[in-house]
Order: structure tokens, then C-alpha cells, then sequence
């Protein structure tokens, strides 16, 4: 069953009516057809207009939403195939960033990204795709992996952040996050980057400073939550959606600013609504950036990636 956010509550009422009228004519014999298709143009219209002038904080709630596809469905339905590599050769391994070799349309690449979960056990199991140290670690051994053997590297972010835990912290966090934003810099094979739900602080820009950085139409990518920053700012969580507004966190706004490269279109309602056409969109968009990135030499590589990074700003 479809989870309605708060701005949706009128779509829900008129889902919820159609419902009720379609429950009422399989018990008896009264013809409503009419009227549920009255009823369903009117929610599709209102659908349309609702998700036509999203705020930055209604977007963020979007990019949220818990039944938005995660990496392994991005998994099932782009990879023909995936081979995960798992730990970090020096603590453990972190499920909650993934990675492995994994072949897109015959196209051999090294997938990285983080899992969320979509029920209560592998949440936890994931940290809700907050990752820690060992898994920017292991990140960093795969990205060097693909670069020793020229393999493109594609990554789906999708963190509200880094874990912020003590744990992280001792065994070294910062460091982690930017050696392995250095490697995503450093590497001379192509490099493209999807943030395809939430794009948090340095949790994501560690595997997300590639020469080609996608966003979803309804994603979010910000060096803070709208929460935090609102906390920082007005000393209440309460203002996120002002925070929201001019933290300037949507795609279109970031694809202006330079940020981001391309914006991938989601389906009417958001990816949750239709998670297998929102994947097609996105496969179709790696599968061109891959192609074209693969006309460049390595020097090529990294010098456009070091281009669009100081020309951000």
C-alpha cells in the first residue's frame, strides 16, 4: 500500500474514495464506472498540479520517501549481472555502502552505493545507509581496483550522511571521507555519480565528485539537512523548510549552480510510484554518460574532472 505524504493528503482522500466506490460495486450490481472515472481524472489532474510546484522542503520529504527504490533494486534491474566485493582489508565491512563489478548492457564497471533497507530489519542492518569508516574504506580499495583495471566507476547516492557515532569518529571519519573523495578525484578511468534520493553532506560528495554527477528530478543533495541547518541557524528544527529554500537543494537548482550535470526525470508522483520506469530512466542516462566519457583518454578524464570541480563556485 502506497505511503501518502502530508502535502499529498487530498490525492489520498480521492485514492481512498475511488477504493471505497470500487469495493461498493464488486458487492452488488450498481454500474459506477462513470464515476470513478470521473474521480480518478480528477486525481490524476490533481497529481499532476501537486508535483508540478514541489517546494525544496516538499522534494526533500519526496527523496525521503521510504518506498523510493534503494541500490539493490538498482542492482536487479541495471547489472546483468553483479559480483560484490565485500570489507575494507583493514577493520570490516560496512553494509552500509555496497560495491562490485557489475556488467550495464555489456558494459563492464565497478557499482557503488549506499543501501538504506525498505523494512525495519535491514534499516538496521544498514544503518540506514549511514556509512562509517570501513565503508568509505572500502570505497576507496574499490575505486582503486577499477582505476588498476580500467573500469569505469558508477555510484547511486542515497545518505542523509555519514554516521556520526562516536565508533566512527575514533576510528577516523573525517579522514575517511576525504581520502575517498580524493580517490573519486585522483582516478583516471570515467566516473559517474547518481544522486537518486538524498545526497547528504560528505557522506555523499565521498563518492560522488565524478566527471558526470545525475540527479533525480525529486532527489536533494546539501552539505547539511534542512533540519540541521535550521538547528544551526534558528535554534529549532521547526524552520527546516525555510532552511530548505534557501539552501537551494534541488536538482534544478543545483544543475544552475553547476553542481550537478544532468537531471533525470522521475515518473508523475515521484520514483516510489513507479520505481521500475524511474530505473529505466536512470539506466538509460548512465548508459549515455558512459558512452560518451568513454571517448577520453585518461588524461582527458582528469583534467574535465578537475575542470568542473574548480569551476564550481
Amino acid at each position: 500500500m502506497l505511503t501518502y505524504l502530508e502535502f499529498e493528503k487530498p490525492i489520498a482522500a480521492l485514492d481512498q474514495r475511488i477504493t471505497e466506490l470500487r469495493d461498493t460495486a464488486t458487492a452488488g450490481e450498481i454500474d459506477i464506472d462513470a464515476e470513478v472515472d470521473k474521480l480518478e481524472a480528477k486525481a490524476a489532474k490533481l497529481l499532476k498540479d501537486t508535483y508540478a510546484k514541489l517546494t525544496p522542503w516538499q522534494k526533500t520529504q519526496v527523496a525521503r520517501h521510504p518506498e523510493r527504490p534503494h541500490f539493490k533494486h538498482y542492482v536487479a534491474a541495471i547489472a546483468d549481472d553483479f559480483m560484490p566485493l565485500a570489507g575494507d582489508r583493514a577493520f570490516a565491512d560496512d553494509p552500509a555502502i555496497i560495491g562490485g563489478l557489475a556488467r550495464i548492457e555489456g558494459r563492464q564497471v565497478m557499482l557503488i552505493g549506499h543501501e538504506k533497507g525498505d523494512d525495519t530489519a535491514s534499516r538496521l542492518k544498514h544503518n540506514f545507509g549511514m556509512a562509517k569508516p570501513e565503508g568509505y574504506r572500502k570505497a576507496i580499495r574499490l575505486m582503486q581496483l577499477a582505476d588498476r583495471f580500467g573500469l569505469p566507476v558508477v555510484s547511486l547516492v542515497d545518505t542523509s550522511g555519514a554516521f556520526p557515532g562516536v565508533q566512527a569518529e575514533e576510528r577516523g571519519q573525517a579522514e575517511a571521507i576525504a581520502r575517498s573523495t580524493e580517490q573519486c578525484l585522483a582516478m583516471g578511468v570515467p566516473m559517474i555519480a547518481a544522486v537518486v534520493g538524498e545526497g547528504g553532506s560528505g557522506g555523499a560528495v565521498a563518492i560522488a565528485a565524478a566527471n558526470r554527477v545525475l540527479m533525480f528530478e525529486h532527489a536533494v543533495y546539501s552539505v547539511i539537512s534542512p533540519e540541521g541547518c535550521a538547528s544551526i541557524l534558528w535554534r529549532t528544527a521547526d524552520k527546516a523548510a525555510e532552511a530548505a529554500e534557501a539552501m537551494r537543494v534541488t536538482a534544478n537548482d543545483l544543475l544552475a549552480l553547476g553542481v550537478v550535470d544532468r537531471v533525470v526525470p522521475e515518473p508523475l508522483g515521484g520514483a516510489h510510484r513507479s520505481p521500475a520506469e524511474a530505473i529505466e530512466n536512470l539506466k538509460g542516462a548512465i548508459i549515455e554518460e558512459l558512452d560518451g566519457l568513454a571517448k577520453l583518454s585518461p588524461a582527458q578524464i582528469l583534467e574535465q574532472r578537475r575542470a568542473k570541480f574548480l569551476a564550481i563556485g
